[in-house]
C-alpha cells in the first residue's frame, strides 16, 4: 500500500465521539430525567438493557457495511442516524405511557450508533500502519470513553443549567463537526465479490472452528461471563440522589472526569496486558473491579463516597476495556480477524445486557446497596471460577502464545 494510504492514528479520536455521544445521552441524561419523571430503577434498567442489546447483534449486520456501500457512506449513515435519534430522545415526553416508544428509539439510537463504529474497524485496519495499530487502539478507546462522558457530563449539565432540548441541539452539533475528519481519510471501497449469505457462512464456519480449539472456547465463554460489565454505570445519575449528590456533580462526576479517567485507564491497561500478559490484565481487572464495586456497596451513603466510588469505577472500567481488546486480539489471530473480532464483540455484551437488567431489578427490591454487591458478587465468583480453569489449561499446555 502506498505510504499516503496511510492516515493519523488520532483521528480516529474525533471520529469515534459520535459513538461515544450517543451512548453518554442515553445511559445519563436520559435516566436521570426519567427517574425525575416517576420511571422506576427497574423501568430505566430494562431500558439501558434493551440498547445495549443491540451491540450483541452487531455481528448480523456487521457484513451489510463490507459487501454494499464504501465504508465511508456507512460512516454518514451511522453519524446520521446517530444524530437524528438523539434528537428525538431529546424531546420526547418522558411520560410512562410512552416507556415503549422510549425503549424503542433508544434501542434504534445504539444500532445506529453499532453503524458509526463497524466502517471505523475496516479504516482502521487498512489505513494505519502496521506500527501504529497499538496507537491507534488507545486514540479509539480514549475517543469512544471520552465521548460517554462529554455526551453525560456536558449533555446532564446543559440539561439541568438550561433544558433538555439544548443538551440534545448542542450534542448533535458536536456530533456532526466531529464526524468531519473522515473527509481527511483516503476511503475504502466494500467488497463487491462476497454476499451477504456467503459473509454469514463464513462467520459460521469460523465459529465452528474456534469452538473446537479448547483456550479459544474457553476466551467466548469467559467473555460471556459477568465479569467487569460495568452495569451500574449505566444507572449513576438514576440512583445518586441516594448518596445526596447534586445534578451538577452527578454531571462533572459521571461525565467529564468519569471519561477522562476511563482513557488513563485505557492506557494503564495496555500497557499492563503488554506487559503482564492478557490473562493476568482481564482476570486482575475484573477482581479490582469487583473489589472497588463491593467496597462502595459496604460504604456509608455519602456525597464523597458517591465521588470516589464513580471514579474508582470508572478507571476499572477503562483497564478491563483495554485487557478485553488485547484479549479479543489474542483469541482473532490472523485468520479473517475482522470476521472473528465481530463475533467476540458481539458476545462481549451479552453479560452487560443481562446485568444492567439484574442491578435494576435487585435495586427496585433491595436497594441501591445490594445492587452493587451482588454486581461485585458474582463477579468475584466467576474470575474465582476462570482462574481455576485457565490454571488447568496452563497444566494441560493447552494455551498457545499466538493464535494463527
Amino acid at each position: 500500500m502506498n505510504q499516503q494510504s496511510y492516515t493519523r492514528p488520532y483521528y480516529f479520536f474525533f471520529l469515534v465521539l459520535p459513538y461515544g455521544i450517543s451512548i453518554g445521552f442515553a445511559n445519563v441524561v436520559l435516566p436521570y430525567f426519567l427517574t425525575k419523571n416517576g420511571f422506576s430503577v427497574e423501568i430505566i434498567g430494562t431500558i439501558a438493557a434493551i440498547g445495549i442489546f443491540s451491540n450483541v447483534c452487531r455481528f448480523i449486520w456487521g457484513p451489510i457495511a463490507d459487501i454494499t456501500l464504501c465504508l465511508r457512506k456507512w460512516y454518514w449513515i451511522g453519524v446520521a442516524a446517530c444524530v437524528a435519534t438523539l434528537f428525538l430522545l431529546a424531546f420526547l415526553p418522558y411520560d410512562l405511557k410512552h416507556t415503549a416508544l422510549i425503549t424503542a428509539i433508544v434501542f434504534l439510537s445504539q444500532v445506529a450508533a453499532t453503524f458509526v463504529v463497524l466502517p471505523l474497524g475496516g479504516l482502521m485496519a487498512i489505513r494505519i500502519h502496521a506500527n501504529n495499530k497499538g496507537m491507534v487502539g488507545g486514540w479509539y478507546q480514549a475517543g469512544n470513553l471520552g465521548g460517554v462522558g462529554f455526551g453525560g457530563g456536558a449533555g446532564l449539565w446543559l440539561a439541568t443549567s438550561y433544558n433538555i432540548h439544548v443538551a440534545g441541539l448542542f450534542l448533535c452539533i458536536v456530533s456532526l463537526l466531529s464526524a468531519l475528519v473522515i473527509f481527511l481519510i483516503n476511503d475504502v471501497v466494500s467488497n463487491t465479490i462476497s454476499t451477504f449469505k456467503q459473509e454469514l457462512k463464513i462467520m459460521g464456519n469460523e465459529l465452528l472452528k474456534m469452538v473446537k480449539v479448547p483456550i479459544l472456547l474457553f476466551v467466548m465463554i469467559l467473555i460471556c461471563m459477568p465479569i467487569g460489565t460495568a452495569s451500574a454505570s449505566y444507572l449513576w445519575a438514576a440512583i445518586a440522589n441516594e448518596w445526596h449528590v447534586d445534578a451538577n456533580t452527578i454531571a462533572l462526576i459521571t461525565g467529564a472526569l468519569s471519561g477522562v479517567i476511563s482513557a488513563l485507564g485505557c492506557v494503564v491497561g495496555g500497557w499492563i496486558a503488554d506487559k503482564k500478559g492478557v490473562w493476568w490484565a482481564y482476570l486482575g481487572s475484573g477482581g479490582l473491579f469487583a473489589i472497588v464495586t463491593l467496597a462502595m456497596a459496604l460504604l456509608p451513603y455519602k456525597s464523597e463516597v458517591y465521588i470516589a466510588g464513580v471514579l474508582c469505577y470508572a478507571l476499572c472500567y477503562g483497564l478491563i476495556n483495554a485487557a478485553f481488546s488485547a484479549l479479543a486480539l489474542y483469541a482473532t489471530g490472523t485468520k479473517l480477524a475482522a470476521t472473528k473480532y465481530a463475533m467476540i464483540s458481539s458476545l462481549a455484551n451479552i453479560p452487560v445486557v443481562y446485568i444492567t437488567y439484574l442491578d435494576g431489578w435487585v435495586h427496585d427490591k433491595y436497594g441501591s446497596k445490594f445492587m452493587l454487591a451482588t454486581e461485585a458478587t458474582v463477579a468475584l465468583v466467576f474470575v474465582a471460577i476462570s482462574v481455576f480453569i485457565l490454571q488447568s489449561l496452563f497444566t494441560k499446555k493447552l494455551v498457545p502464545t499466538i493464535i494463527e
